[in-house]
């Protein structure tokens, strides 16, 4: 197990393509860290920085207390695990397993040992004779986590290792590499575009765009205290809620669009005076709305017309639209709203989201 550590980091393509913008980043001894983001953001570029397998254009990074910048991906003491399998066809699955330590030069009663330790923790026992074509998408996964466990890598390395799985089994490997993960207490970080493999499997989620890091941190800090507009749209499903309004400075301060009118709490005045009769960025997520069918309740109040109701079961998804402007409700599954109908939705005063119109930060 060690601590990694990325200090400055940068990657640039061809001379002038920036995949890798000044990054600095410490994953702690025996976390998990999830790095997610767009596709083309740079999330894989920086894992194959980490693993050797990309240059460094300029920075440093550490695995425990060496300076890995020049040390080859075979002596970095890690192991990756693939979006494809990359398991060899003509191996059993033991033989898989067992490659790279053979390579290694490891005896064979070591070799037996690991392998069938990490089968037992994998539930691969009955099927180390097996070759890969015999296995299901899930099995073929786990051989390829197993073939990382035998190592005994100071960093586990997952290069979006789910993409190529069905929704359900998907579930199911989340849940066990994550239990793997805790059981084993190895250093792991993995690389994802799905908000909701970040938001389940990670100690901390690192959210990237254009080959920089917007913000650190765990995963409901992340959801509740978005650093910018970009971490708010981007976690989260249905996406936050944004609207482009001005801040009115009358008795008490209002947030003003031409399709509706909030007055704010007493709380926001400190932070909102500073942009009285200036534009400003309000972010509501979409179960931070009660629905009032009732058109006296209009107190703190958005008007909007019911257009599309999606049932979910235990949840539904209104979409609806407020004049111009398009909105997405969460609501429980037990009321079903007709589309035209007109409501009124009353955001909750304590998860409102204020941000800069210019650079998007967070007030």
């Amino acid at each position: 197990m060690a601590r990694v550590e990325i200090e400055q980091v940068s990657k640039i393509y061809d001379s002038d393509v920036l995949a890798i913008d000044d990054v600095s980043l410490t994953i702690e001894d025996g976390e998990f860290l999830v790095l997610v983001g767009p596709s083309g953001c740079g999330k894989s570029t920086l894992l194959r920085m980490i693993a050797g397998l990309e240059s460094i254009t300029g920075g440093t990074i550490r695995i425990g207390e060496r300076v890995v910048n020049e040390v080859p991906p075979k002596d970095r003491n890690i192991a990756m695990v693939f979006q494809n399998y990359a398991l060899y066809p003509h191996m059993t699955v033991f033989d898989n397993m067992a490659f790279g330590l053979k390579l290694r030069k490891y005896n064979k009663d070591e070799i037996k040992q690991r392998v069938n330790e990490a089968a037992e923790l994998l539930g691969l026992q009955d099927f180390l004779q097996r070759k890969p074509k015999a296995l299901s998408g899930g099995q073929r996964q786990r051989v390829a986590v197993g073939r990382a466990i035998v190592r005994k890598p100071d960093v586990f390395l997952f290069d979006e290792p789910l993409s190529n799985l069905d929704a359900k089994l998907r579930v199911q490997m989340r849940i066990e590499i994550t239990k793997l993960q805790q059981r084993l207490g190895i250093t792991a970080v993995y690389v994802t575009h799905d908000q909701v493999e970040a938001m389940t499997m990670g100690d901390r989620i690192a959210i990237i765009n254009k080959g920089e890091i917007q913000q650190v941190d765990t995963p409901l800090n992340v959801y509740n205290k978005p650093a910018n507009l970009f971490v708010a749209g981007f976690i989260g499903s249905p996406p936050m809620n944004i609207f482009t309004g001005t801040i009115q400075n009358t008795d008490n301060l209002r947030f003003t669009t031409s399709d509706f009118s909030l007055t704010l709490p007493s709380a926001f005045n400190s932070v909102l005076q500073p942009y009285a009769n200036k534009e400003i960025k309000l972010g509501i997520r979409p179960e931070n709305f009660k629905i009032s069918e009732n058109q006296q309740d209009t107190a703190f109040a958005i008007k909007a017309v019911v257009d599309i109701v999606e049932p979910m079961g235990s949840e539904t998804y209104i979409y609806l639209n407020c004049g111009r402007m398009k909105m997405i409700v969460r609501d429980n599954g037990e009321n079903l709203y007709q589309t035209g109908s007109e409501v009124n939705l009353l955001p909750d005063p304590a998860k409102l989201h204020f941000f800069d119109p210019e650079n998007g930060k967070a007030l």
